[in-house]
Protein backbone atom coordinates (compact mmCIF):
# COMPACT_ATOMS: atom_id res chain seq x y z
CA UNK A 1 0.00 0.00 0.00
CA UNK A 2 1.18 3.53 -0.73
CA UNK A 3 0.72 4.51 2.91
CA UNK A 4 0.97 8.29 2.45
CA UNK A 5 -1.83 8.61 -0.08
CA UNK A 6 -4.12 11.33 1.26
CA UNK A 7 -7.17 9.07 0.96
CA UNK A 8 -5.51 6.51 3.23
CA UNK A 9 -4.62 8.98 5.96
CA UNK A 10 -6.54 10.57 8.78
CA UNK A 11 -5.20 14.08 8.67
CA UNK A 12 -1.53 13.80 9.53
CA UNK A 13 -1.73 10.14 10.56
CA UNK A 14 -1.44 7.05 8.40
CA UNK A 15 -4.32 4.59 8.67
CA UNK A 16 -1.97 1.82 7.54
CA UNK A 17 -0.84 0.83 11.02
CA UNK A 18 1.67 -1.84 10.01
CA UNK A 19 3.58 -2.93 6.92
CA UNK A 20 5.29 -6.31 6.57
CA UNK A 21 7.17 -7.02 3.33
CA UNK A 22 7.32 -10.75 2.64
CA UNK A 23 8.79 -10.08 -0.81
CA UNK A 24 11.82 -8.44 0.86
CA UNK A 25 12.32 -6.10 -2.07
CA UNK A 26 13.13 -3.06 0.03
CA UNK A 27 10.39 -1.05 -1.69
CA UNK A 28 8.72 1.44 0.64
CA UNK A 29 5.74 2.22 -1.58
CA UNK A 30 3.68 0.14 -4.01
CA UNK A 31 5.49 -0.31 -7.37
CA UNK A 32 2.76 -2.52 -8.86
CA UNK A 33 -0.17 -0.39 -7.69
CA UNK A 34 -2.72 -3.13 -7.15
CA UNK A 35 -2.55 -3.03 -3.36
CA UNK A 36 -3.13 0.71 -3.23
CA UNK A 37 -6.06 0.43 -5.62
CA UNK A 38 -7.71 -2.27 -3.51
CA UNK A 39 -6.95 -0.39 -0.28
CA UNK A 40 -8.81 2.61 -1.68
CA UNK A 41 -11.84 0.47 -2.51
CA UNK A 42 -11.81 -0.84 1.04
CA UNK A 43 -10.92 2.22 3.11
CA UNK A 44 -10.36 5.28 0.92
CA UNK A 45 -11.72 8.50 2.44
CA UNK A 46 -12.61 9.98 -0.95
CA UNK A 47 -10.83 13.25 -0.13
CA UNK A 48 -8.87 13.48 -3.38
CA UNK A 49 -11.92 12.85 -5.55
CA UNK A 50 -13.86 15.55 -3.68
CA UNK A 51 -11.22 18.04 -4.83
CA UNK A 52 -12.17 17.11 -8.40
CA UNK A 53 -15.88 17.51 -7.76
CA UNK A 54 -16.59 13.80 -7.36
CA UNK A 55 -17.28 11.49 -4.44
CA UNK A 56 -15.47 8.16 -4.46
CA UNK A 57 -15.22 6.73 -0.96
CA UNK A 58 -14.22 3.24 0.01
CA UNK A 59 -16.63 0.81 1.64
CA UNK A 60 -15.20 1.48 5.13
CA UNK A 61 -13.60 4.94 4.86
CA UNK A 62 -12.58 5.10 8.54
CA UNK A 63 -11.02 1.63 8.70
CA UNK A 64 -7.38 1.00 9.55
CA UNK A 65 -5.23 -1.23 7.37
CA UNK A 66 -2.37 -3.69 7.65
CA UNK A 67 -0.25 -4.02 4.54
CA UNK A 68 1.13 -7.55 4.27
CA UNK A 69 2.96 -7.45 0.95
CA UNK A 70 3.22 -10.80 -0.84
CA UNK A 71 3.38 -9.75 -4.52
CA UNK A 72 6.37 -8.25 -6.30
CA UNK A 73 6.66 -5.29 -8.67
CA UNK A 74 4.95 -7.35 -11.41
CA UNK A 75 2.13 -8.82 -9.34
CA UNK A 76 3.80 -12.19 -8.86
CA UNK A 77 4.40 -14.03 -5.63
CA UNK A 78 5.03 -17.24 -3.74
CA UNK A 79 2.31 -19.29 -2.06
CA UNK A 80 4.56 -19.68 0.96
CA UNK A 81 4.58 -15.90 1.45
CA UNK A 82 0.79 -15.65 1.16
CA UNK A 83 0.37 -18.42 3.73
CA UNK A 84 2.90 -16.75 6.03
CA UNK A 85 0.97 -13.47 5.81
CA UNK A 86 -2.34 -15.20 6.62
CA UNK A 87 -0.77 -16.92 9.61
CA UNK A 88 0.68 -13.57 10.73
CA UNK A 89 -2.82 -12.06 10.63
CA UNK A 90 -4.18 -14.96 12.68
CA UNK A 91 -1.42 -14.69 15.28
CA UNK A 92 -1.78 -10.91 15.60
CA UNK A 93 -5.54 -10.58 15.25
CA UNK A 94 -6.05 -9.45 18.83
CA UNK A 95 -3.07 -7.11 18.97
CA UNK A 96 -4.28 -5.17 15.89
CA UNK A 97 -8.02 -5.92 16.13
CA UNK A 98 -7.90 -7.62 12.72
CA UNK A 99 -11.36 -8.59 11.51
CA UNK A 100 -11.07 -9.09 7.76
CA UNK A 101 -8.40 -10.52 5.44
CA UNK A 102 -8.65 -9.44 1.81
CA UNK A 103 -6.94 -11.69 -0.76
CA UNK A 104 -7.18 -10.09 -4.20
CA UNK A 105 -4.98 -12.75 -5.75
CA UNK A 106 -5.30 -16.11 -7.47
CA UNK A 107 -3.38 -19.37 -7.77
CA UNK A 108 -4.07 -22.43 -9.97
CA UNK A 109 -6.78 -24.63 -8.39
CA UNK A 110 -4.93 -27.92 -8.75
CA UNK A 111 -5.87 -29.78 -5.56
CA UNK A 112 -9.13 -30.04 -3.69
CA UNK A 113 -9.66 -27.32 -1.11
CA UNK A 114 -9.17 -30.08 1.47
CA UNK A 115 -5.51 -30.47 0.44
CA UNK A 116 -4.68 -27.03 -1.01
CA UNK A 117 -2.23 -25.33 1.43
CA UNK A 118 -3.62 -21.87 0.67
CA UNK A 119 -7.19 -23.02 1.32
CA UNK A 120 -6.05 -24.66 4.54
CA UNK A 121 -4.60 -21.31 5.65
CA UNK A 122 -7.90 -19.60 4.84
CA UNK A 123 -9.75 -22.18 6.91
CA UNK A 124 -7.39 -21.57 9.83
CA UNK A 125 -8.23 -17.87 9.59
CA UNK A 126 -11.99 -18.39 9.59
CA UNK A 127 -11.74 -20.81 12.50
CA UNK A 128 -9.90 -18.04 14.37
CA UNK A 129 -12.88 -15.73 13.79
CA UNK A 130 -11.62 -13.74 10.82
CA UNK A 131 -13.64 -13.03 7.68
CA UNK A 132 -11.69 -13.92 4.53
CA UNK A 133 -12.73 -12.30 1.24
CA UNK A 134 -10.95 -13.57 -1.85
CA UNK A 135 -11.08 -13.03 -5.59
CA UNK A 136 -12.86 -15.49 -7.85
CA UNK A 137 -10.19 -14.91 -10.52
CA UNK A 138 -10.06 -13.40 -13.99
CA UNK A 139 -10.47 -16.59 -16.00
CA UNK A 140 -14.03 -16.24 -17.29
CA UNK A 141 -13.14 -16.31 -20.98
CA UNK A 142 -10.60 -18.16 -23.10
CA UNK A 143 -8.15 -16.48 -25.52
CA UNK A 144 -10.88 -16.54 -28.18
CA UNK A 145 -13.39 -14.72 -26.03
CA UNK A 146 -15.54 -17.75 -25.32
CA UNK A 147 -17.18 -18.11 -21.89
CA UNK A 148 -15.40 -20.54 -19.56
CA UNK A 149 -16.92 -22.33 -16.59
CA UNK A 150 -14.90 -23.89 -13.76
CA UNK A 151 -12.29 -21.12 -13.66
CA UNK A 152 -12.50 -20.29 -9.94
CA UNK A 153 -8.96 -19.90 -8.61
CA UNK A 154 -7.43 -20.80 -5.26
CA UNK A 155 -8.16 -19.81 -2.53
CA UNK A 156 -11.55 -18.87 -3.95
CA UNK A 157 -12.33 -22.58 -4.21
CA UNK A 158 -12.48 -22.78 -0.41
CA UNK A 159 -15.91 -22.99 1.22
CA UNK A 160 -14.39 -21.06 4.14
CA UNK A 161 -13.79 -17.98 1.96
CA UNK A 162 -16.26 -15.40 0.70
CA UNK A 163 -15.39 -15.65 -2.99
CA UNK A 164 -16.14 -12.47 -4.91
CA UNK A 165 -16.65 -12.22 -8.65
CA UNK A 166 -16.87 -9.06 -10.75
CA UNK A 167 -20.09 -7.48 -11.95
CA UNK A 168 -20.42 -5.01 -14.82
CA UNK A 169 -22.91 -2.33 -13.76
CA UNK A 170 -22.97 -0.87 -17.29
CA UNK A 171 -22.48 2.55 -15.79
CA UNK A 172 -25.89 2.78 -14.11
CA UNK A 173 -27.06 2.77 -10.50
CA UNK A 174 -29.93 0.33 -11.09
CA UNK A 175 -29.22 -3.37 -10.65
CA UNK A 176 -31.62 -4.64 -13.28
CA UNK A 177 -29.02 -4.28 -16.06
CA UNK A 178 -26.05 -5.70 -14.09
CA UNK A 179 -24.28 -8.73 -15.51
CA UNK A 180 -21.28 -10.81 -14.50
CA UNK A 181 -18.22 -9.28 -16.15
CA UNK A 182 -17.01 -11.53 -19.00
CA UNK A 183 -13.51 -11.87 -17.55
CA UNK A 184 -14.73 -12.90 -14.09
CA UNK A 185 -14.27 -16.56 -13.15
CA UNK A 186 -17.37 -18.64 -12.46
CA UNK A 187 -17.99 -22.12 -11.07
CA UNK A 188 -18.55 -24.78 -10.37
CA UNK A 189 -15.11 -25.37 -8.85
CA UNK A 190 -13.02 -27.96 -10.66
CA UNK A 191 -10.44 -28.57 -7.96
CA UNK A 192 -10.19 -32.30 -7.38
CA UNK A 193 -8.99 -35.18 -5.24
CA UNK A 194 -8.46 -38.88 -5.79
CA UNK A 195 -10.70 -41.34 -3.97
CA UNK A 196 -8.30 -43.80 -2.28
CA UNK A 197 -10.88 -46.57 -2.40
CA UNK A 198 -11.60 -46.41 -6.13
CA UNK A 199 -8.68 -44.45 -7.55
CA UNK A 200 -11.20 -42.23 -9.31
CA UNK A 201 -10.93 -38.46 -9.60
CA UNK A 202 -13.59 -36.56 -7.64
CA UNK A 203 -14.27 -32.89 -8.37
CA UNK A 204 -15.27 -30.53 -5.55
CA UNK A 205 -17.97 -28.90 -7.71
CA UNK A 206 -18.77 -26.13 -5.22
CA UNK A 207 -21.06 -23.30 -6.32
CA UNK A 208 -18.85 -20.22 -6.59
CA UNK A 209 -18.52 -17.25 -6.50
CA UNK A 210 -20.54 -16.51 -3.39
CA UNK A 211 -21.25 -12.93 -4.45
CA UNK A 212 -20.39 -10.46 -7.19
CA UNK A 213 -19.59 -6.78 -6.78
CA UNK A 214 -18.85 -3.99 -9.27
CA UNK A 215 -15.55 -4.84 -10.91
CA UNK A 216 -15.36 -2.93 -14.21
CA UNK A 217 -14.32 0.71 -14.64
CA UNK A 218 -13.76 1.12 -10.91
CA UNK A 219 -12.36 4.39 -9.56
CA UNK A 220 -9.89 4.14 -6.70
CA UNK A 221 -6.58 5.36 -5.33
CA UNK A 222 -3.36 5.31 -7.30
CA UNK A 223 0.14 4.61 -6.09
CA UNK A 224 1.38 8.06 -7.14
CA UNK A 225 1.05 10.97 -4.71
CA UNK A 226 0.54 13.51 -7.48
CA UNK A 227 -2.37 11.61 -9.03
CA UNK A 228 -5.79 11.79 -7.43
CA UNK A 229 -7.66 8.84 -8.88
CA UNK A 230 -7.23 5.90 -11.19
CA UNK A 231 -9.60 3.82 -13.25
CA UNK A 232 -9.00 0.09 -13.61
Amino acid sequence: IYEDHVDLRNGGRRRTVLTVDYVRSGASNDPYGHGSHVAGLIAGSGWSSLQAGMDYKGIAPAAHLLSLRVLDDYGRGLLSNVIAAIDFAIANRLAYNIRVINLSLAAPPIDSYRDDPLCQAVERATQAGLVVATAAGNFGIDPYGRKVYGGIASPGISPAAITVGAADTRGTNVRSDDVVAPFSSRGATRSRWTDPATGGVVYDNLVKPDVVAPGSRIVSTTLLPEAAIAIA
